[in-house]
């Protein structure tokens, strides 16, 4: 019991950064994270007595199984209506930890114009450039992906962490919720930059050498410092 309140803790405080970070509006959007070593997910619940994505606390973090079912949690809490987006990635990519589906209206802003996310720095933010080049699919669909069929598809246009939805959001993924979370945080980052570089005039990707330097250089697999100071803008320790 300990272990999963611990883990719903880790969920709620995910929940108030993205929040925060206005990634997305009200009491829309969801994160969730798997049980490990089981078939169950915990995921933010939907409800009349919802405080908001920024306000989530533990109790309003429910158990679902991986069809959507609810198993645990306050009567007044249901699985939000688009849960199908986190089963269907748990059931068809078993390494993932934790789904974030959220709405950063700058990056819907890209999903319906015809505009790009360019390469535009590399020293500036490795990490997301390398996101970039991994490839960040859109989903071209605008429904809320309410049902499993929708679900299924959704699955099949995710790419390796992060996925656009035209009109819609995006959903990321990671090994947990920090990660999935810090690559939302990060994508979003990269479109701010974009959509201020359009502005200015006319971006240009960094040079095509300096993009394959990036990419062969090593990865930093240590999220920890940088997801303390996210916790420390809602003024809270990392959990």
């Amino acid at each position: 019991m300990t272990d999963i309140l611990h883990l719903k803790e880790k969920l709620a405080q995910a929940c108030r950064v993205i929040g925060l970070l206005d990634l997305t509006k009200a009491t829309t959007g969801h994160l969730s994270l798997r049980i490990p070593g089981t078939d169950k997910v915990l995921i933010r619940a939907r409800g009349d007595f919802e405080s908001g994505v920024r306000y989530t606390a533990a109790d309003d973090i429910i158990t679902v199984d991986l069809q959507g079912r609810k198993l645990e949690g306050r009567d007044d809490l249901d699985p939000p209506r688009e849960v199908y987006i986190h089963t269907w990635l748990y059931r068809t990519r078993p390494g993932i930890g934790a789904v974030v589906h959220a709405h950063p209206p700058t990056l819907v802003l890209f999903t319906v114009c015809k505009k790009p996310l360019l390469p535009i720095y590399g020293g500036y933010d490795p990490s997301s450039l390398r996101m970039l080049m991994e490839g960040v699919p859109t989903y071209p669909r605008s429904v809320t992906v309410t049902n499993d069929t929708l679900g299924e598809e959704f699955a099949q246009a995710m790419g390796t962490r992060a996925c656009l939805m035209r009109g819609h959001g995006i959903t990321t993924c990671g090994g947990d919720v920090e990660d999935a979370a810090l690559t939302t945080i990060k994508l979003n980052h990269l479109a701010e930059m974009n959509f201020r570089a359009y502005q200015l005039g006319d971006p240009e990707p960094i040079p095509d050498d300096d993009i394959a330097a990036f990419s062969k250089s090593r990865t930093v697999k240590d999220n920890a410092p940088v997801w303390t100071y996210y916790c420390k803008l809602v003024g809270e320790d990392a959990i």
